[in-house]
């Protein structure tokens, strides 16, 4: 499915009475996704552990 078909068919999908707000954050957030797995499939991606430590070393400073 292209982007446009994809904001087209979300749109469709909203209420009828949706605020400009709701249908920009609709959007917004399917822009988020696509690129986090764009992201994904560039092979961008922090391995679990290394979060994992990452977090522990913030909480236990």
């Amino acid at each position: 499915m292209s982007t446009k078909e994809l904001v087209l068919e979300t749109v469709l999908d909203l209420p009828d009475d949706a605020t400009w707000s709701e249908i920009e954050e609709r959007i917004r957030f399917l822009a988020a996704i696509e690129s986090s797995r764009q992201e994904v499939r560039d092979g961008k991606l922090v391995p679990h552990e290394d979060v994992r430590d990452l977090l522990r070393s913030w909480t236990t400073q």
